[in-house]
């Protein structure tokens, strides 16, 4: 449905949420194949760790909230690359919460991240890619957006409306030359994740999570998901009738 990558010699990716977990991970391999990477979040002390002095990379510190930060990182980049060829929004937040332990404050914090931050990155690389003709863009959802889930009140719908959000660029972007790439990973080894107390079936490492990331994207595709025998339940369960639906989830989580 993209297309397809066969090389990353020399491909400018800019990896927003570079300095742990996935991001990392990813900024890691891609500098390993010869592509150009510029590494953002808001710890350069951990973007430094991650570039380890690899001549590829490109520190670009941003708070993904604060959109005028998020247009320096991208003058940066530009005047550094004069394009981008693919752009991966990664970065993110989780923030368990039920119905009784509803939290407003919270519950606004993590809009602000997960969705209005990805807008804020759009503000600033869909002109240039339309300008471009060409590149891409990846946004990194969860399968937590698929359909609802116990502890995930808010975290839940923040990355269902990402997944909406992939489709309606896919519709605009595709017809003009421009990938539009859906990644929704399941339960990764990460520090979002090191927290939860609850079981976390099928569970893989950042660097697994990395791999298949950009297997997906090599191949071109659109709805990038792992580790799939995890991923493919949750996305049968969501055809299911409601009432069949809840009963299952309380079976298997005992929530």
């Amino acid at each position: 449905m993209n297309p397809q990558i066969s090389s990353w010699h020399d491909k400018r990716v800019w990896v927003i949420g570079a300095s742990t977990g996935i991001g990392a991970a990813t900024a890691q391999k891609l500098l390993a194949q010869g592509a150009r990477v510029a590494l953002s979040a808001r710890r350069p002390e951990l973007l430094a760790m991650v570039a380890d002095g690899h001549p590829n990379a490109l520190i670009a510190v941003l708070d993904i909230v604060d959109h005028a930060s998020v247009s320096a990182a991208h003058t940066l980049i530009m005047q550094q690359w004069q394009g981008i060829d693919l752009v991966l929004i990664i970065a993110g937040g989780y923030h368990e919460m039920r119905a009784d332990s509803f939290d407003l404050s919270a519950a606004y914090r993590l809009i602000d991240l997960n969705i209005r931050g990805t807008y804020n990155c759009l503000d600033l690389v869909l002109p240039t890619l339309l300008a471009q003709g060409n590149g891409g863009i990846g946004i990194v959802a969860s399968v937590a957006g698929y359909s609802g889930l116990p502890k995930a009140l808010i975290y839940g719908p923040t990355k269902a409306a990402l997944i909406n959000l992939c489709e309606s660029l896919y519709i605009d972007l595709h017809p003009r030359g421009i990938g539009a790439y859906l990644i929704n990973p399941g339960f990764v080894e990460t520090p979002l994740t090191a927290g939860n107390d609850f079981p976390m079936p099928a569970m893989i490492s950042a660097n697994e999570a990395a791999q298949e990331l950009l297997h997906g994207l090599e191949r071109g595709q659109f709805h990038i998901h792992f580790p799939r025998r995890f991923t493919n339940i949750l996305r049968i369960l969501r055809l299911l009738p409601y009432r069949l639906y809840f009963w299952l989830i309380h079976k298997g989580t005992g929530l």
